[in-house]
Parts: structure tokens; sequence; C-alpha cells
């Protein structure tokens, strides 16, 4: 697990609403939320928001592979990460969905006490636990924050945004 730096939750405002500030250690950069705590779906309806604010923020439709494989990457990880809450941290309460042209952001927080790590060693021929070290071969980094006295967590991760 990676925490190279100190990364807080940010309060990013009503859901699926561009929000434009330091909000999710994304300076100057667009933030969406998506509330998922009582929705049925969860991983698909995390995907399409996200797959929508891709679209929206210019990296779909994509003109390039590598252009079609970093937006890919992007919707493989929000489904690593919410699923990764359902199954182990009582399921995900919210994504956040932040680019500020250079790096995309994706966090959930769930309301689990575990802390997340790719399952060591690594054993590819095995169905079942690849989640995070997914997410950790494609980001750039990722961590865990929690509020001191409050229940639960935010997973994040940052990806590249493509050239």
């Amino acid at each position: 697990m990676s925490t190279t730096r100190p990364q807080q939750p940010g309060d990013l405002g009503p859901e699926s609403e561009d929000v434009v500030g330091a909000a999710s250690g994304v300076p100057g950069g667009r933030v969406r939320a998506l509330a998922l705590g009582s929705a049925s779906g969860i991983v698909p309806l995390a995907r399409d928001f996200t797959r929508q604010a891709l679209y929206d923020w210019g990296w779909l439709p994509a003109a390039t592979a590598d252009r079609r494989a970093a937006a890919e990457d992007v919707l493989l990880v929000v489904s690593e990460l919410v699923t990764n809450a359902c199954l182990h941290a009582e399921g995900p309460e919210e994504l956040k969905v932040g680019c500020d042209g250079k790096v995309l952001r994706l966090e959930v927080s769930d309301r689990g006490a575990g802390q997340p790590a790719p399952r060591t060693p690594h054993r590819a021929g095995r169905p079942g636990g690849h989640g995070m070290f997914i997410v950790q071969r494609l980001c750039l980094d990722w961590g865990v924050v929690r509020v001191p006295g409050a229940p639960g967590k935010t997973v994040w991760a940052e990806l590249a945004a493509p050239a």
C-alpha cells in the first residue's frame, strides 16, 4: 500500500455535480460525487457514473488505443474499489471521481474497519484476491484515509490522464 502523501477526504457537495477546487486532493480540478449507500446494482452504477464523467471531461470517446486503454483502466479500478467495499467493508457509501487534467482520482468511502492490501504472495492462477493487486499495478498511487474517531475509511487511487 502506498501512503506517500497525506490525503484528506473533502465535502464535494451534491451528487453528480462538478465541483471546482481543492476538494479530495484534486487542486483546481473537477470532482463528482455519487451516493451509493442504499443503491442496488452498485458496481454497474459506479462504472456508469464514472463513464459519464469521462465522456463529459473528454476522455471518451477515445481517439487512440492508448486513450481507450486509459479509460478502461479507470473503469476497472472503480469496479475493483467498489467491489472490495461490497465484499469486505459493509458496502460503499460514496464514490468520488476527480480530475485536474493530469491525474484522475477515485475515492470510495465505506463503513468498514479493515485495511485493504494486495494479497501476497499474488497467485495469478487462482480465482479471487486480485482486486488490490490490480489497483496497485494500474495506479500511480493509492492509499487509505481514516478520520480519527469516525467509523469507516476512504480508499483512494490516482491514475494518469491520457496524453
